[in-house]
């Protein structure tokens, strides 16, 4: 396959196939592509938070800011709302509004990562104050008080990722629809006695079912943004993975949870099962998360029913992991190259024969 030159791309703009500022575009995009991969190396999946301390000097501003405006307004974690609903609704739509015009210049403009997030979360809490006003305007109970503030910045932040791109965003949205569902479900009169009824399959009630149900479609979501972008040097990729961090507790503590509460030889035997199981879906799929959700079990298991050599499996735990992550690729490659095609595998991240 014949490689596009760069001047294969100033002849499609005198052509008039293409303007300059696509040109530009299209350049850039393929100096971060083969400039990312190179980084890479093949090693790691792209996580940043920052670029430079600047981004954070930036951040620190924009949170005093935030915070002035806030405490100026009197509606400082949602004070004063009480009383002045109409009030906290006006003062919310000022600062969702101010979220978007800062966001237009450090987002789109500078491309900065942590402005970015920082803006992403007072967006969510100005959309979450405006419905707070409402709720309280409507003289709704709490449990609707919480679902419409939770569902108003689900539905907000939904058209603010499609606007902004910001890949953390799609962590706040998940978080957003968990609540949202679990609000409807209280407010329908099933209220959770233990906090464990959001995991405990065993226990009555729907938690834990929607718990699981939403992290497997969370983690089909994820899938998405991940095979759209397989060389994970786009923000699809980055979007998957914020998804995958929510997504996998979900799947994870449910079934770990539920199995280890059960305490008999056959579900700690299946929960081995499944923390294996889950370790070669995570190799597979190339996203470590799902590892570092399973961890934690595996260290409780070793400490309970291990007793006295418990500290010893867990020091060949952290030996192990700390040897999978040295040998990720390779054994990536191994496994990758051990199963037979499948729909979707040549759209997962490249790998190493």
């Amino acid at each position: 396959m014949t490689e596009l030159t760069r001047d294969d791309i100033r002849a499609a703009v005198g052509a008039g196939m293409i303007d300059e500022a696509q040109a530009a575009s299209i350049l850039a995009l393929s100096e971060e592509r083969h400039g990312a991969r190179r980084h890479l190396a093949g090693l790691d999946e792209p996580f940043e938070l920052f670029r430079g301390f600047n981004e954070i000097f930036i951040v620190v501003g924009l949170t005093i800011l935030y915070s002035g405006w806030w405490g100026m307004t009197g509606v400082a974690a949602f004070a004063i709302s009480q009383d002045m609903p109409a009030s906290a609704m006006i003062f919310g739509l000022i600062g969702a509004v101010a979220s978007v015009a800062l966001a237009r210049y450090f987002t789109i403009r500078r491309r900065m990562v942590a402005p970015s997030i920082a803006l992403t979360a007072f967006y969510a809490i100005s959309i979450g104050q405006i419905g707070l006003g409402f709720a309280l305007w409507q003289s709704f109970d709490e449990p609707g008080t919480l679902t419409l503030i939770s569902a108003s910045a689900t539905v907000a932040l939904l058209g603010y990722y499609l606007w902004f791109r910001v890949p953390i965003a799609m962590a706040v949205i998940a978080i957003g629809v968990f609540a949202t569902c679990f609000g409807l479900i209280t407010a329908g009169g099933t209220v959770p006695e233990d906090p464990r009824d959001f995991f405990l399959l065993t226990n009555d009630g729907p938690f834990a079912i929607l718990t699981f149900a939403l992290g497997m479609i969370g983690f089909v979501a994820a899938m998405w943004f991940d095979m759209g972008d397989p060389h994970r040097v786009a923000l699809r990729s980055r979007a998957g993975f914020w998804l995958h961090v929510v997504s996998a507790p979900a799947i994870v503590n449910t079934v770990a949870l539920t199995l280890f509460s059960l305490g008999t030889v056959s579900a700690l035997s299946m929960l081995f099962v499944f923390v294996a199981a889950l370790a070669i879906v995570a190799v597979v799929i190339d996203r470590r998360s799902f590892l570092i959700s399973g961890v934690g079990y595996i260290v409780a298991l070793a400490l309970t029913v291990l007793n006295g050599e418990g500290f010893v499996a867990i020091l060949l735990l952290g030996f192990g992991l700390i040897l999978l992550g040295a040998k990720w690729e390779a054994l990536r490659g191994l496994i990758m190259g051990s199963l037979p095609q499948f729909p979707g595998k040549d759209r997962l991240p490249p790998w190493a024969a």
